[in-house]
Parts: C-alpha cells; sequence; structure tokens
C-alpha cells in the first residue's frame, strides 16, 4: 500500500459559512486535514468552535462552503441523495452524544437493524449483533428496550451498533458528553479498545482531556483552523 492509498481521510482548504441573514458566520475556515487508516485521531476545542460541524460535514451530513473532504478517495461534498446513505452504512459508524437507539426495539434489534437493512442476511446480522453486545459487555442485557437501560448501557449499544456493518472510520462526536465519570471512562475506554480490536480508524470529539490523551495524533481547533494540541 502506497502512502496516498494509506490515508482514508484528507481535507483540503475546508471553509464553512452559515449565511443568516445580513450576516455570514465562519465557522471552519482554511483548514487542512490528513489521517491514516488505523490512527486513533482526537480534536479537542470550545464548545462553538466548529468540532461537531466537522464530523457532520465528514459524514455528508452538512455542506461545506469551499474545499473538498475525501474520505477513502471520495469527495463527500460531491455525494448525491442517493449515494450519500450508502457512503455512510458502508463506511462510516457513527457515534453521537445522544445514543439515537430507536425506543421501541430491543438492545439486540437496534444493534441488528443496521446490517439486515444493509443486506446482510437475517442470521449472520443477528449473530454479528449478539458478538458485538458481548464484546462491550451486554449480553445480558440483549433483550431490554433503550427505557430499561441505563445512559451508559444505552451508549455501549450505540459503539457496538457502529461497528456492526464494519465501518472503515468511526466518527463519535463528543460520546462521553452526557455520562457521569465513572460511566464517561468506560465508553471511552470502550471506543478505542474496539478500535484497537477491529482495526478501525477512529476519529473523536471530546471535551474530556483525558479522554483525549490517549489519542496518536492531537489537534486543537481553533478559529476555524486546526492545530497540534499536545
Amino acid at each position: 500500500m502506497n502512502d496516498a492509498d494509506n490515508i482514508i481521510l484528507k481535507i483540503s482548504a475546508l471553509e464553512k459559512t452559515y449565511v443568516t441573514g445580513s450576516e455570514n458566520l465562519t465557522i471552519l475556515k482554511d483548514l487542512d486535514m490528513s489521517v491514516s487508516r488505523g490512527t486513533k485521531c482526537v480534536i479537542v476545542g470550545e464548545s462553538g468552535s466548529g468540532k461537531s460541524t466537522l464530523l457532520n460535514i465528514i459524514a455528508g451530513l452538512d455542506s461545506v462552503t469551499g474545499g473538498s473532504v475525501c474520505v477513502n478517495g471520495k469527495d463527500v461534498a460531491k455525494m448525491n441523495e442517493r449515494s450519500l446513505p450508502e457512503f455512510r452504512r458502508s463506511v462510516l459508524g457513527l457515534i453521537f452524544q445522544f445514543h439515537y437507539l430507536l425506543k421501541d426495539f430491543t438492545a439486540l434489534e437496534n444493534v441488528f437493524l443496521p446490517a439486515y437493512m444493509a443486506g446482510v442476511p437475517k442470521r449472520a446480522a443477528m449473530e454479528k449483533a449478539k458478538s458485538l453486545l458481548n464484546d462491550v459487555g451486554l449480553s445480558s442485557r440483549a433483550e431490554h428496550l433503550p427505557s430499561q437501560l441505563s445512559g451508559g448501557e444505552r451508549q455501549r449499544v450505540a459503539v457496538a451498533r457502529s461497528l456492526v456493518n464494519d465501518p472503515e472510520l468511526i466518527l463519535a462526536d463528543e460520546p462521553t458528553g452526557n455520562l457521569d465519570p465513572a460511566n464517561a471512562a468506560l465508553i471511552g475506554n470502550l471506543l478505542f479498545t474496539m478500535a484497537e480490536k477491529y482495526n478501525k480508524t477512529l476519529l473523536l470529539v471530546t471535551h474530556d482531556m483525558t479522554l483525549a490523551s490517549r489519542g496518536d495524533i492531537k489537534y486543537r481547533i481553533e478559529s476555524g483552523r486546526l492545530s497540534e494540541a499536545f
């Protein structure tokens, strides 16, 4: 594999400006970033600095004003409404501050459904879901609804769900932000452990400096640009 093939994410001259009435608010400006496969990359920054905006753009959930965002050599900004869902389903694993579990489905069903909807045979999808729930320590809670799970357990289900379609890149946006310190430490450790076990590239946005210190590469976002953090 040459150097270019080893780059899973390459961002060049990225700009994001929001227009509200007569006012323009630039969140990201001339931002460049390159992430190699298998890297555990962390971004820290103040609230409103553009961390979540950046992840949303990488995921195709928000548009760019200028520049390019390439994942696996394909520019996300040029994907259409038909190709974006397939891109998210097959390439990305998404974890947010809120778990976004389906409230009427069990933990097992929440992990199973993305694989089944992606065309994985039912039995294989179910076995994969069971295996991942076991990985995150929730085999005994598989048949519980989200309302019957603690906040930490729900987020562990979300971690398992993010891996069920064997994504290449995991995007985690403040995944410990709503948790108490003990559960935050557990989820943080789980993220890095699972990314390592399954050889995934991890891009993590966090306020938690203890969690951030575990990254292979650490960036701080300020004034719309990235700089080496610590």
